[in-house]
């Protein structure tokens, strides 16, 4: 678990969730708000899974 709460990519996600939060609660609500909301959930998965694999490539060697 500590390998990714302090992975650079999985922190950077996470921190750019907020400005997703924030542009939720002031921003009008229309296809942006939505796509902002899939783009913010698709660079977390991406940091996760590369986490993952460095994980898997590390118990390989």
């Amino acid at each position: 678990m500590r390998k990714y709460l302090f992975s650079g990519a999985v922190l950077s996600a996470a921190i750019s969730g907020i400005g997703v939060v924030k542009a939720t609660m002031s921003g009008p609500r229309d296809w942006r708000l939505l796509m902002m909301w899939i783009a913010w959930a698709a660079s977390l998965a991406v940091a996760i899974g590369t986490v993952a694999d460095e994980t898997k490539r590390e118990e390989l060697e």
